[in-house]
């Protein structure tokens, strides 16, 4: 242990557990090519909410939800769809009987029911499939040791040998329909590599598959145990040594076990894999399977199309939350409720700038903001691109800056705060915010800048006021208080005017800045006026708005005014 390294030994039992190439040989660790590969397309997408995914939920679907499920991956343009484990419920078996209703599904998808290596199972399922066209047969079976010793009772040959036979039987069961055949050796990932290898050309010679009508050979990681880059080296094995690589298509079917399903797929594409198996935002047996969404977004956030649409994925949340009753977590890649937002004020500013400028090369290089290149920080894709606005881009609590309010302020009610009134204001906020340590919304914080910077400016008591132009560049300002008392003062211009005024009445009073900009577009609109003054020897902002810049411009100065000389009767 180094000196700079304090922590201590956990109280865990570590010494139980054996790493992964102490379980199973990991192949190709000195040939390995994937590395240095790039991807450059889309996999062929397999969801399998419907058959993986429900066996995982404590409530399955129903047929409804089960047809919603399905309804909403073929609109999003999945071509392949495992629909059901017919032979293991009578709810799986309706579903598929339902789907074989002409119509049911689309001309260009094809069903996946999957099956597990036992003659009457398959003999079930093909009954399931009776008269409908583009199906793909699943057959599994568990050949990692522990599984195929321990939970089925056979040695490798005994396995291999059913194996071969159940394979057989989808062979004769299938004859000359449109029925193609996939094989997943389940636990792929802890078995001997030379045995899933022998397995597998068993079955593409059984299957005598060829390019015209490839098998799917689905390697699962069944249950994660080992590094991403590990499955890659086994998948690579595979893609390198299969008797027939042309006339198979290479998929892969990865768990969550060790929170990192998707770096797995990802490295399994890069490995040779074409195909994946996973479900909509990751729902599956314990930690799930692989999360379909994240991995095509994946795609999409470095300029490779998905070949699905996500283009409301609000919607499609809203119906995988419906038909799973589990909740999308806010903090889910791409589809939370806030992986857009940011609360801390470093990270808004960037934001806040990078939109700006975002609009600006959109501008100059003539294109819509949605069609220009993208490179905004913190947001590694538009969330216009999947349907989200940028209202909640952006939000406030006790950990945000000036950025961030000023962002609000400017996207909801138009204000374009000067920056010193931004670091003031945001102080303001934080005081607000400090104790609850609560969101604060846009309202709120309207109500706040209103409360704290406009308020003080409408409770001046000045009854009644005018400013005209004496001379070149010599302005008068009269005003009448509630007492009756008149106030009078002349300057270069009308609020320095109104500042002699002030501080004929006893109130010295200096404009250190002022900022104003219409807050409605075309004749006659309202306009807003900040002022900061120093009056009394305390520095405060003042704000107001009016259709007349010139009333916004004096109640603004009043209202700071006000706040200077009654520190304590005002918000800030």
């Amino acid at each position: 242990m180094y000196d700079w390294n304090r922590q201590r030994p956990s109280a865990m039992p570590s010494h139980r557990y054996r790493p992964a190439h102490e379980r199973v040989e990991v192949p190709l660790a000195a040939e390995r090519a994937w590395p240095g590969r790039r991807i450059t397309e889309a996999p062929l997408w397999v969801p399998v909410d419907l058959r993986d995914g429900n066996q995982a939920l404590a409530e399955p679907m129903d047929p409804a939800r089960k047809r919603r499920m399905f309804d909403l991956q073929t609109a999003m343009g999945f071509k392949e769809i495992e629909v059901g484990y017919p032979s293991a419920s009578q709810t799986d078996f309706d579903f598929v009987r339902h789907l074989a209703t002409p119509g049911a599904v689309p001309g260009d998808v094809s069903v996946v029911v999957f099956t597990a290596a036992r003659r009457d199972l398959i003999e079930r399922t093909f009954a399931a499939v009776e008269g409908m066209s583009r199906v793909v047969v699943h057959l599994y079976a568990a050949t990692a040791p522990t599984w195929r010793e321990v939970v089925l009772g056979h040695d490798r040959s005994e396995l291999r040998a059913l194996i071969r036979d159940a394979a057989g039987h989808v062979a004769r069961l299938a004859g000359d329909r449109d029925i193609r055949f996939e094989f997943s050796p389940e636990v792929f990932n802890l078995t001997e590599p030379d045995y899933v290898l022998e397995v597998c050309d068993d079955l593409t010679t059984l299957w005598d598959a060829c390019a015209d009508r490839p098998v799917i050979l689905n390697l699962p990681a069944t249950v994660e145990v080992a590094t991403p880059n590990v499955y890659a080296d086994q998948i690579e094995y595979m893609h390198r040594n299969l008797a027939r690589r042309d006339a198979v298509i290479l998929s892969v079917h990865p768990h969550n076990d060790r929170g990192t399903g998707v770096a797995c797929a990802e490295l399994a594409l890069l490995a040779g894999a074409q195909r994946v198996e996973g479900c909509l935002f990751g729902n599956g047996e314990r930690t799930g399977n692989v999360d379909l969404v994240t991995l095509a977004l994946n795609l999409h956030a470095q300029g490779v199309d998905p070949m699905i649409d996500l283009s409301d994925i609000d919607e499609v949340r809203r119906v995988v939350e419906h038909c799973n009753r589990l909740p999308v977590p806010d903090r889910h890649p791409y589809a939370g409720d806030l992986v857009y937002t940011a609360f801390s004020g470093t990270h808004q500013d960037a934001i806040g700038k990078g939109l700006a400028h975002h609009a600006k090369r959109a501008a100059e290089l003539g294109v819509p903001p949605e069609r220009a290149p993208w490179e905004v920080p913190y947001l590694p894709i538009d969330p216009a691109d999947v349907g989200r606005d940028y209202q909640a881009v952006i939000r406030v609590n006790s950990q945000s800056g000036k950025g961030g309010v000023a962002y609000l302020l400017h996207t909801r009610y138009g204000l374009e705060l000067p920056r010193r009134l931004q670091m003031d204001f945001s102080r303001v906020v934080q005081r607000a915010t400090d104790g609850s340590g609560a969101e604060i919304t846009a309202e709120q914080l309207w109500e706040l800048f209103h409360a704290t910077y406009l308020a003080p400016g409408e409770a001046a008591p000045l009854v009644s006021w005018s400013t005209v132009e004496t001379g070149p560049g010599v302005h008068a300002f009269e005003g009448t208080l509630t007492s009756g008392r008149v106030l009078r003062g002349t300057g270069n211009g009308p609020l320095s005017a109104l500042s002699a005024a002030l501080a004929a009445d006893g109130i010295e009073t200096d404009i250190l800045h002022y900022a104003e900009h219409a807050l409605d577009p075309g004749r006659g609109g309202r306009a807003i006026a900040y002022v900061e003054v120093r009056a009394g020897g305390v520095t405060r902002w003042g704000a107001a708005t009016d259709t007349s810049v010139l009333t916004a411009s004096v109640r603004a100065v009043l209202a700071a005014v006000n706040r200077a000389i009654e520190p304590a009767a005002h918000t800030g």
